[in-house]
């Protein structure tokens, strides 16, 4: 596999200006009701309800809505309800709430969502198919959960458009990469400041990082953190030496185990044979 380019600064605004274009075009103008403690923006289709205390997700929310940030908060729940009624939805920024989870059915009508932003949050685990309705979905940060320790091999194995993904900073020890290795579009992988476990189960991963080198910016930050003796090496050095140590010949004790399944066997055919009367097939 290629390298994947770290996406420039203009790639970054292109995607942006995607998103900015998709929240301006000709849509009907959100309704006169605006959600208490929120500012709408009929024009650019925007609901702003960031810093204001929030401990639920707002109420009567514009069905136009293109745009919505609900960032610094204290969101605890999106109700898929509600969320799922915004199915112009483009943009949706919860970062810095306190979420605990999120499933399938959380996003299951946004199909247009290109950037979400799921940052400084609490997120315990990332199941299969969380993402999977999100066909159009282009950046997602899940950075900053400190007890977001397992993401499923499958949550974003459909995201094909997905360019930007940055894990960042949670509480990852292994991971995955059978989903991410097909995703066609995408540039950008973050990683740093998690405790890898650099073993058997992350072969794979440091591998992969190997032929990756380049990107993303902070590469000195991608290390392991487990065990001892790999402790503060790039994951991108490591690979070639777990290769060597994950795939070595029979031990011991895997040979004792082939002899008793041998003779477990054995045995077992013997008593057959002994039971069944002469002459009576087999």
């Amino acid at each position: 596999m290629r390298p994947l380019p770290e996406p420039s600064a203009q790639s970054l605004r292109l995607l942006f200006l995607f998103i900015f274009v998709m929240g301006v075009a000709p849509s009907p103008a959100l309704t006169a009701g605006c959600p208490h403690g929120c500012v709408c923006d009929d024009q650019l289709l925007v609901v702003q309800c960031a810093g204001q205390e929030l401990t639920r997700f707002p109420n009567d929310l514009p069905l136009a809505t293109r745009q919505l940030i609900i960032s610094n908060n204290r969101i605890g729940d999106l109700p898929p309800l509600q969320l799922n009624y915004l199915s112009d939805l483009v943009y949706l920024d919860c970062s810095n709430n306190s979420l605990t989870e999120i499933s399938e059915s959380t996003f299951g009508n946004l199909r247009k969502l290109a950037y979400l932003d799921l940052s400084f949050n609490t997120l315990l685990q990332i199941e299969d198919r969380t993402f999977g309705p999100l066909a159009s979905l282009v950046m997602l940060r899940l950075t900053d959960n400190p007890g977001l320790g397992e993401i499923h091999s499958d949550a974003f194995s459909e995201n094909v458009a997905l360019q930007v993904l940055d894990v960042s900073r949670n509480n990852l020890t292994t991971l995955n990469i059978s989903g991410l290795i097909a995703l066609p579009a995408l540039r950008s992988l973050g990683l740093s400041g998690n405790p890898w476990k650099c073993d058997c189960d992350t072969e794979d991963l440091c591998l992969w990082m190997n032929k990756l080198e380049g990107i993303t910016a902070d590469q000195s930050q991608k290390i392991c953190y487990s065990p001892p003796e790999l402790a503060g090496q790039r994951l991108s050095e490591v690979g070639m030496q777990l290769r060597a140590d994950c795939h070595h010949g029979l031990g011991y004790w895997d040979y004792l185990f082939f002899i008793a399944i041998g003779f477990v066997i054995f045995s077992a055919g013997t008593v057959l044979r002994l039971t069944v009367a002469p002459g009576a097939e087999i």
